[in-house]
């Protein structure tokens, strides 16, 4: 086939009266050639266009958004890291852009930071998995530090108030401290009713658990989930990132493979705040919180100095 300035100057020389004899020997083609290109008008021949990196391995990635319902490019980007892929992030990226769902429009929030130690937030999520074919569920406890956005998740099969004070104690002792705020949703483990004139009605047991560490629980307004929105967007991460396409023998194992991940997250610079990796930050010197009574959260280092992950060690 002929490329598209040869084809132009056949129109051309064509329009202007030529015969197929003498166009053919002023550009050297042959009579038939001329004739059919302008008989039928085929088209120029493209050009040869460059195979992409990510060819052998985009019938995986239209398996994992298909059947996982997997979207996160950074995670995807990890997993085909393995499997031998070393193009860039934006070609994935543009690959599975046309084909995640439509997302509904959502009204604009106003974001607001914290200074460190100030507060964490926490909430729950429910990850659904089969077993030999039967449907089960587990419950994923994510917290996440206010100021440095660093995170902490664990999955518990049940998410009792027992529960919950459990897993808090987990964060805050991965954490290395504890905040001044405990911020979360409206749960019954946590909240048992509205607003007795100004005063909150908390569960007793919760409420005798913040006591005892010195932690001042809060809870959102009525359906505005978006004040906790730093958790709020953590469980999607969770659900988005993580989720999708683990495979685990049993919730230890799962339990393993999520403080991996995590810890891979928190040791990112954080694309939010830009300030520096969550688990690499500089010293904040500042007033540390002393240890309740009788409370221990394990071995922590750099004692009294309070570092910028948005928690108080304890001494």
């Amino acid at each position: 086939m002929l490329r598209s300035g040869s084809v132009s100057k056949i129109q051309g020389l064509a329009a202007e009266g030529k015969p197929i004899r003498e166009i053919a020997c002023e550009l050297g083609l042959a009579r038939n050639t001329v004739r059919t290109y302008l008989r039928s008008g085929p088209q120029a021949a493209g050009r040869w266009q460059r195979g992409s990196k990510l060819d052998p391995y985009k019938e995986r990635i239209v398996a994992w958004v298909r059947d996982d319902h997997r979207y996160n490019c950074v995670t995807m980007l990890e997993r085909l890291r393995a499997l031998g892929y070393s193009g860039a992030v934006s070609t994935v990226k543009a690959f599975v852009r046309p084909l995640r769902p439509a997302v509904a429009g959502q009204r604009p929030v106003l974001r607001y930071e914290t200074e460190p130690g100030q507060q964490m937030q926490f909430d729950w999520g429910e990850f659904v998995y089969e077993q030999e074919g039967t449907r089960r569920k587990v419950f994923g406890f994510t917290a996440v530090l206010g100021y440095s956005r660093m995170r902490f998740v664990v999955f518990v099969k049940r998410c009792d108030t027992a529960t919950l004070i459990r897993c808090v104690m987990a964060a805050c002792e991965s954490f290395g401290g504890l905040p001044k705020i405990a911020l979360t949703d409206r749960m019954k483990n946590v909240f048992l009713e509205q607003m007795d004139g100004k005063e909150p009605v908390w569960n007793p047991v919760f409420a005798d658990f913040m006591a005892s560490i010195g932690v001042v629980p809060r809870v959102c307004r009525p359906y505005t989930p978006q004040t906790k929105g730093k958790v709020e967007r953590s469980v999607g991460v969770v659900k988005q990132g993580f989720w999708p396409g683990v495979a685990f023998t049993d919730l230890d194992d799962l339990n393993r493979q999520a403080a991996g991940w995590c810890d891979g997250l928190n040791r990112r610079v954080h694309r939010t705040t830009r300030r520096g990796r969550p688990a690499h930050r500089s010293p904040y010197r500042g007033a540390a919180a002393p240890a309740p009574p009788g409370l221990r959260l394990g071995a922590l280092r750099d004692r009294g100095t309070a570092r910028e992950l948005g928690w108080l060690p304890l001494l």
